[in-house]
């Protein structure tokens, strides 16, 4: 049985998504052409999304740069991890670190999921969490950009939700900056 929700229930949880992260975490989110490669962007005050993006793209974009922007704004050390930049012949070290702030910003994502009433999606979050970071580990290990979509798989683990901690959303420095989350 397939995770994936429909077009049109991720269009609904996007504008319920959106809404929230405007009025409750004060983040303007802007649909806008964010610069080839990605798909969206973050500076810690905004979250971009690329008009481009198909609609269960930007859900997850919107939801897991919420995840990072919090991160950024809680803890120095998480900042500093997501703007390293790619690494080359990254360590197994380094590879733990990423895929502990990267498990820990989509964590962040359930929890605001959780928080607009969508608790639907947690397997599908779960396994867009799972393939971003397959993705992620494979650019780093080799260099190469297959689809993103090949490294999707049903049923991935499911992840818990991590308690959003108060924060005040600061700007700090974009990806079309030079910087690679």
């Amino acid at each position: 049985m397939s995770s994936r929700p429909s077009e049109d229930r991720l269009r609904e949880v996007f504008n319920i998504v959106e809404r929230y992260v405007e009025e409750k975490y004060q983040i303007p989110v802007i649909i806008k052409d964010v610069p080839h490669p990605f798909t969206g962007d973050l500076d810690g005050a905004e979250i971009h999304v690329d008009y481009e993006e198909e609609v269960d793209g930007a859900v997850f974009i919107l939801a897991h740069l919420f995840g990072h922007t919090v991160q950024w704004n809680v803890c120095d050390h998480s900042r500093a991890v997501g703007q390293q930049g790619i690494l080359v012949n990254p360590t197994s070290e380094q590879m733990k670190e990423l895929g502990e702030y990267e498990v820990t910003a989509c964590r962040y994502s359930l929890q605001l999921f959780h928080e607009c009433g969508i608790r639907d999606l947690d397997q599908w979050l779960s396994n867009f969490a799972a393939c971003d970071y397959a993705y992620l580990e494979h650019v780093y290990k080799t260099g190469e950009k297959p689809p993103f979509m090949s490294f999707w798989r049903e049923e991935s683990p499911l992840i818990d939700p991590l308690k959003i901690p108060d924060f005040e959303p600061k700007r700090w420095v974009s990806r079309w900056e030079g910087i690679v989350v």
